[in-house]
């Protein structure tokens, strides 16, 4: 299956907190889209691997995604070496996708800032033939590179180079976001407190797109860095 777009995040609800609105606004609008986590979240305070399972689907489900895997790397402790980055290689070749979402640039989490090294690492080398990599059956997979590698934004506040219109998607967005029940504000939750578990961080994440919205001139948008020059075919497309 090719897929239009594939959207990488460290954890189970990072691509839903970063990107989650443009995902399902691309899905609306006949995109296909596929998530892949690289590691289970098996360090989070709260919650368990199986039910962060459980709630990456659910999310999945409400953003309309045609897939969504998880590679099992080591929460916290994944490296950005040449075994990881052939098994994202292995998902880029299989995919085909022309864009690629993946995690902020630097960020509090120190797996945000790795995970976003390692795809953006792998996207350059999938274009290279010189690397073998096999699909499951043991078929030799064809090169390819992504048009574009588009990095959300995530705890901290990066200044983005590029905003998505997520007008009409953000409580589409949100809804993804709160299928982590586990993770964030639950008035019914016994779990022991955390930064990101707060009413305060809910809100924000909400606030932080109708601002970029207003930003530029509509009601909500996701905000991205990116790693080469964006073109558009039409300055009326300009907003």
């Amino acid at each position: 299956m090719k897929l239009d777009i594939l959207a990488f995040g460290a954890h189970p609800d990072d691509v839903e907190l970063g990107a989650g609105g443009s995902l399902s606004k691309a899905v609306a609008t006949g995109s296909k889209v596929g998530i892949i986590d690289l590691t289970r979240g098996e360090l989070g305070t709260r919650g368990t691997p199986e039910l962060r399972a459980q709630e990456a689907d659910k999310a999945g489900k409400i953003i309309g995604v045609s897939n969504r895997e998880n590679l099992g790397l080591a929460d916290g402790f994944f490296e950005n070496s040449k075994a990881n980055q052939i098994k994202v290689i292995e998902k880029i070749r299989q995919y085909q996708p022309d864009i690629v979402f993946c995690n902020a640039i630097e960020d509090r989490h120190i797996d945000h800032a790795r995970g976003s090294e390692l795809v953006s690492n792998a996207c350059f080398l999938s274009g290279l033939v010189k690397i073998d990599t096999y699909d499951a059956e043991g078929n030799p997979q064809m090169a390819w590179r992504p048009r574009q590698v588009l990095h959300y934004i995530q705890w901290q506040e990066i200044e983005p180079q590029l905003c998505l219109d997520i007008s009409g998607y953000l409580d589409i967005k949100m809804q993804a976001v709160e299928a982590y029940a586990s993770q964030f504000f639950n008035p019914s939750s016994t779990g022991p407190e955390t930064p990101i578990s707060s009413q305060n961080f809910l809100e924000s994440v909400a606030y932080r797109a109708k601002n970029l919205g207003r930003l530029i001139g509509v009601e909500a948008a996701e905000g991205f860095t990116v790693e080469k020059l964006v073109a558009i075919d039409s300055a009326a497309n300009l907003l």
